[in-house]
């Protein structure tokens, strides 16, 4: 019989300590503020950035990055925009829920032909009958970005490219980190 008690017990306890695990890693969440961040875009995603803008040289199509990685201060103030400061929305990602705080995340903006960015997305500036921004993105993936244009949703963030590392923003929330992390 007191076999029995403690063969519950262990299962009881086992429960216990797999619940607060889960409740812990998967329900609390993270504080930001002591999150650690890195000081720059990841390597894989700095190398593949230049390679982006060369082929798309190369293609013809000038681009500018305008955004890589960002502070959490930053994405906040980000955020804001349109919100509780002047501007219009153009983020839904509070400062840590967003991969350029990671360093794994770009955005880009097509040149025309006066050298001024812009984001027109049926601009063929190169002339060959192809919308540039679609060819740039087409670029990205191939080089290994996710495209912000293909998230499911209300909001489409067209201008977006990541390299997530097949991590979730839960993860790197919690200190996890992509291969080749400083």
């Amino acid at each position: 019989m007191a076999a029995k008690y403690i063969r519950m017990l262990v299962v009881v306890l086992t429960v216990i300590l797999i619940s607060a695990w889960l409740i812990k890693n998967y329900v609390i969440p993270p504080d930001l503020d002591k999150l650690e961040v890195p000081k720059g875009l990841h390597p894989v995603v700095a190398e593949k950035r230049d390679e982006l803008i060369a082929k798309a040289e190369r293609a013809g199509i000038p681009i500018l990055i305008t955004a890589g990685f960002r502070s959490i201060d930053e994405q906040n103030e980000l955020y804001n925009q349109g919100r509780t400061t002047l501007g219009n929305i153009v983020t839904n990602a509070k400062g840590g829920e967003s991969y350029h705080n990671f360093g794994l995340a770009i955005d880009f903006a097509l040149l025309n032909k006066n050298g001024e960015a812009i984001w027109d997305m049926e601009y063929d500036g190169n002339g060959n009958g192809k919308k540039d921004w679609d060819e740039v993105v087409a670029f990205a993936k191939e080089l290994g970005f996710e495209s912000g244009a293909d998230w499911q949703g209300e909001f489409k963030d067209y201008p977006h490219l990541q390299m997530d590392f097949g991590l979730t923003l839960m993860e790197l929330q919690r200190g996890k980190k992509p291969p080749g992390s400083e």
